[in-house]
């Protein structure tokens, strides 16, 4: 069974360490948190269980219950009441803020494009920046440089940049030690606009990354082959701008669509790529992000990073 992380620590206590295991009659269900259009925690039953201010980009559901949230021009951290914790804003050099991601160390992760793209570790209790580095993002156009970053139990950073074609692991000094490329000729080279959104490393070392316009979602080995895949020829085209994705304990692979404004916005499918779950929650539409929290009244298990 492979498992990947959830993105961050904020899941390794919230969420127990067991597996759900479904019967073949069983259909399965989800609680998850929906971050896009509509900012929100739906239940099981497919009911708005919380909701907060719409237009998020990236965030978790955290140890405490509190809501770590990323917005073009904020991060926050909000309890369950809508109380603003604290708030990181955009330093006005910059265009938009891409990533939150609670790290083991209680300080949050912050990608910043624009003039000067960069990640920040941002220290809440402290209100202060602990480190940062630049990115190569090989392009001045700000919306497309990168998207979500994510920390590696190692310490490094894998960051998706879209218009270079790749996902870049930095050390924490800014060091490239490795490159994954999505312009692949076996998927459609850069025609076929792969563009990488989120990269997940995989416990067994693989990384699962989403492509935007290439309406897909691949798993590359260290040596940056693809070992699986899944398309629209697999899903009957409901791959609309896939940006979000999940791999669960049972290794399935769930997907998030943003230009899905109506109909099946989220999609899971097996190791064989059948479709075994979808939603089309009117506040799932147009899901830039989002979190798996439950399966059939069993909690995700939250990884530890890699």
């Amino acid at each position: 069974m492979r498992h990947s992380f959830v993105h961050c620590l904020a899941c390794f206590v919230v969420i127990a360490f067991f597996s759900p295991v479904l019967t073949a009659q069983e259909k399965i269900k989800h609680s998850y948190l929906v971050l896009g259009g509509k900012t929100a925690i739906i239940d099981e039953n497919d009911q708005v269980v919380w909701e907060y201010a719409g237009g998020s980009r990236d965030g978790f559901v955290l140890p405490n219950g509190n809501v770590l949230l990323a917005y073009g021009n904020r991060v926050e951290e909000v309890d369950r009441m809508g109380k603003v914790l604290w708030k990181y804003e955009l330093d006005p050099i910059n265009r938009e803020i891409g990533t939150a991601q609670r790290l083991y160390n209680g300080n949050t992760l912050i990608t910043e494009l624009g003039s000067k793209p960069r990640l920040l570790e941002f220290d809440s209790e402290a209100q202060v920046i602990r480190n940062e580095f630049p990115l190569q993002p090989e392009t001045d156009n700000a919306h497309m440089q990168t998207r979500m970053a994510r920390q590696l139990r190692s310490g490094n950073f894998l960051v998706p940049h879209l218009l270079a074609f790749a996902v870049k692991e930095y050390t924490p000094s800014g060091k490239i030690v490795r490159t994954f490329k999505t312009d692949l000729e076996s998927i459609g080279g850069r025609p076929a606009e792969n563009w990488p959104f989120t990269a997940i490393r995989l416990d067994d070392g693989n990384t699962l990354i989403s492509l935007t316009h290439g309406n897909k979602v691949i798993e590359i080995n260290q040596a940056g082959e693809i070992v699986w895949q899944v398309n629209n020829q697999d899903v009957n085209g409901l791959f609309k701008d896939p940006c979000g994705c999940q791999r669960l304990a049972n290794g399935n692979t769930v997907v998030g669509s943003h230009a899905a404004n109506q109909g099946i916005s989220m999609v899971e499918v097996n190791v064989d790529k059948k479709i075994v779950w979808t939603s089309e929650h009117p506040f799932a539409a147009g899901v830039h992000h989002f979190q798996i929290l439950t399966t059939n009244g069993k909690p995700e298990p939250g990884m530890p990073l890699k």
